[in-house]
């Protein structure tokens, strides 16, 4: 990894009797490995930082999932040609200076490193200062290192390793450096890339430890968002879904479904689970979540005085609202209206009616200026009456509503009071053939974000009980129980449909894992007869999972095909710049290739020298 000091532990001891003030003796952004942490405080200050690192800006704090992940899975479409790295996401053709790919790996391993700091620091609290009812509480901080630690470990393979481990093998290729405590001295801290077997190891190792530590511990209040044992659980059971071990997969995921208490939330609370709801926050369907907090001081988001608890990915996939003037040329983002909804989704969700065109509004009043409220040109009304009808009818996937929203139908409040009309991106404006959806799962809706904080308001399920039954569905698929997996898959959708999960539905239900989906085979070959792949993209859309499961599955080629362009790449259609040879994982990057003299350009992945 980028060779670093790790300061939290390493720092030089404060010398006894010094009569100066210690911060001018001892740098300031360490502690003293001989009375820190005294106390159950200070222990849990230094696990705080494993939870605050997802945060960072290079990671689910900005960067990560609407410049990098959903270009590559084509969830958004980009309009931004000046940022080169944020150009190669959508073309599944990376660099190794890719700043994306650099940063994921930074604050991944930063990560890591703050989990391993954390269970040193438990180490020392209980040998030094804890108490006789301390180890409980002790353990269950340990504990969360070790779900922490395993999720950082799960990102970095599935992203830098070259290979995902299959029934024919894979198992000895290159995985990334394990870093399973804290260097003491500097050489220890360059690595040479450990095996995929070994990584996916000590994955499994670490949530297997976390669940037996975490065993029964509940949180409440401020520590809601902490992880518990059913989120070990859970993502092993993802761990063993990765590595194709679909025995282990069956059993933990069967003992997440049936004991963790956790159920699927009804349809009206999932539709609005993703916009920042406050009560919908740690719902019943949450195992894993990480805690996004409006900004409401004005200040940047993560480069604000905000920084460990807000997340600014709603500048970049902000919605649309039509134009204060009524025209769709003059629609306006929400932030920095880089990223729109793909058109290419709106078909995939079932949605058949074609793009709509505008025509005269009988109902304007010439006697006032043109507004949002008063617009001389409308969506034609038999084509929103269709729309309207298409979502109540359940003719499209009701899933295409949570995760975007239409043009002239959906609204959202640009000024934090008023109803604005969603509008068609204004470089779409005028030009035929164009859906205009704004992405909504995930976004901003009740303002600007560009003058209200800016900062996102809504949490990040990192696992939820959703997830978990579609993963199950995949094992008992796999280990020959198809009827069970099927009825997995339709708990789900029924869900989405706004049924009883429990019940059958002859209008809903998928007959076989062959049946036809939403996505509709003429159209999509790979997703329109196959429903385990296209519950897991619906259900899960834009939330980050997709390139995983497109990567393991060895999909690219037809995703890049079916998706066809992005607007800022201008230099050729995506599926001329995929290459199963090397788009399935991202580079080393170029800093720890000249940093770490342990990783060389021989051992770079595939493709990228």
């Amino acid at each position: 990894m980028i060779r670093k000091i790790y300061t939290a532990i390493l720092g030089v001891s404060l010398l006894a009797g010094c009569t100066k003030d210690p911060s001018n003796v001892s740098p300031t952004d360490q502690y003293s490995t001989s009375n820190y942490p005294a106390s159950m405080n200070d222990l849990n200050s230094v696990l705080a930082s494993c939870y605050s690192n997802m945060r960072d800006a290079g990671y689910l704090g900005f960067h990560f999932l609407p410049k990098a992940l959903s270009n590559s899975m084509h969830a958004v479409d980009a309009i931004y040609d000046g940022d080169p790295g944020w150009n190669e996401m959508a073309k599944n053709n990376l660099s190794v200076s890719n700043q994306y790919a650099g940063e994921a790996w930074q604050v991944l391993f930063t990560g890591v490193k703050n989990c391993n700091v954390t269970l040193k620091a438990a180490d020392f609290y209980a040998t030094n200062y804890s108490k006789g009812n301390d180890a409980a509480d002790i353990n269950a901080v340990r504990g969360q290192a070790y779900v922490l630690r395993a999720y950082y470990y799960m990102q970095l393979e599935c992203l830098f390793g070259e290979s995902y481990i299959t029934s024919t093998g894979g198992g000895d290729k290159k995985g990334v450096p394990i870093f399973d405590k804290v260097p003491t001295a500097l050489d220890s801290t360059a690595l040479p890339r450990s095996t995929v077997k070994q990584v996916w190891d000590l994955i499994t190792s670490d949530l297997k430890t976390a669940a037996d530590l975490l065993k029964g511990r509940t949180w409440s209040g401020d520590d809601r968002g902490k992880t518990t044992e059913w989120t070990a659980k859970g993502l092993l059971g993802k761990a063993y879904i990765y590595t194709q071990d679909w025995a282990d997969a069956k059993t933990v995921l069967s003992d997440v479904i049936k004991n963790s208490g956790k159920s699927l939330m009804p349809y009206a609370k999932y539709r609005d689970a993703f916009v920042g709801n406050p009560n919908n926050e740690f719902n019943e369907e949450s195992l894993f979540e990480l805690n996004i907090d409006p900004d409401a001081k004005g200040n940047y988001g993560v480069y604000g005085d905000n920084i460990n608890a807000t997340s600014i990915n709603g500048l970049i996939w902000c919605p649309w609202n039509l134009g204060p003037d009524g025209t769709e040329a003059g629609s306006q983002p929400m932030g920095y209206g880089n990223e729109i909804f793909h058109d290419r989704s709106v078909v995939r969700f079932g949605y058949n009616l074609g793009s709509y065109n505008l025509v005269d509004n009988p109902n304007f009043n010439a006697s006032k200026p043109a507004a949002f409220d008063n617009p001389k040109k409308i969506m034609d009304p038999a084509y929103r009456t269709s729309a309207i009808a298409a979502r109540s009818n359940y003719t499209v996937d009701p899933r295409l509503y949570v995760s975007a929203l239409q043009p002239w139908v959906d609204s959202v409040k640009p000024d934090g009071k008023t109803w604005f009309p969603v509008g068609m991106p204004n470089f779409y404006a005028g030009q035929a053939g164009k859906y205009g959806f704004s992405v909504r799962k995930n976004a901003v809706i009740y303002n600007n974000i560009n003058n209200q904080g800016p900062a996102d308001g809504a949490n990040f399920y990192l696992l939820r009980l959703a997830d978990v039954y579609l993963l199950y569905a995949e094992a008992l698929h796999n280990g020959g129980d198809d009827v069970n997996a099927l009825e997995y898959l339709n708990k789900v959708k029924r869900r989405a449909y706004g049924l009883p999960v429990d019940a059958p539905s002859a209008t809903v239900d998928y007959k076989s894992l062959t049946d036809v989906t939403p996505a509709n085979s003429a159209a999509d070959p790979v997703l329109g007869h196959n429903p385990l792949y296209y519950e897991r993209w619906a259900e899960l859309y834009n939330e980050g999972s997709w390139w995983f499961d497109v990567c393991r599955w060895r999909i690219g080629k037809s995703e890049a095909d079916f998706y066809k362009s992005a607007l800022n790449v201008h230099d050729g259609t995506l599926s001329s710049q995929w290459s199963d040879s090397k788009s399935y994982v991202w580079p080393i990057p170029l800093t720890e290739l000249n940093s770490n003299p342990k990783i060389t350009s021989a051992d770079q992945n595939p493709g990228y020298n």
